[in-house]
């Protein structure tokens, strides 16, 4: 009879701490799905970016030879449109893993494989390797790994960036 003797008098009590318990539990949930919402959000978010970048090289002549892998920057400098739009890419690629590093995203599949693939072509290896030194050491770190990783159906295995 003590536990009914007990509950009668604390009622309120477990009614107050099964609440706060609730709201809690209230809380763990939405926080949750907030996390959840944010990641996508910054992945739409990014994707924007990335596309707005692109469809501006697409649209603009002058950025061509960006893609181009016959181009000489030796023979024929890189322009200052090209140059800034390289650097525009390389500051959305900083964006993009600082947003993965924190965990705001996870990291696409084939980043690495991206990053190998345009930076062997001639334009944006030669803005990268005038920029480097002006970037965080650490996403330096990043790109350069990624860079010095064999590529995809070369035979040997790439580890995840």
């Amino acid at each position: 009879m003590g536990t009914f003797d007990w509950l009668a008098r604390d009622w309120f009590s477990v009614v107050q701490t099964g609440g706060i318990i609730a709201a809690l539990a209230f809380v763990a949930v939405g926080f949750f799905y907030d996390a959840r919402s944010r990641r996508v959000s910054n992945l739409v978010h990014l994707t924007d970016r990335h596309r707005l970048l692109w469809e501006r090289m697409y649209s603009d002549p002058k950025l061509a030879r960006i893609l181009d892998p016959a181009a000489d920057p030796d023979r024929s400098p890189i322009t200052p449109e090209e140059e800034m739009f390289v650097v525009f890419l390389i500051l959305h690629l900083a964006n993009t893993y600082y947003t993965i590093r924190t965990g705001f995203l996870s990291q696409p599949e084939g980043v690495t494989r991206d990053i190998q693939l345009f930076f062997s072509l001639p334009i944006p290896k030669a803005v990268w390797r005038k920029v480097r030194d002006l970037q965080d050491r650490q996403f330096v770190k990043f790109v350069e790994n990624a860079l010095a990783k064999p590529p995809a159906g070369s035979g040997k295995k790439l580890d995840a960036a």
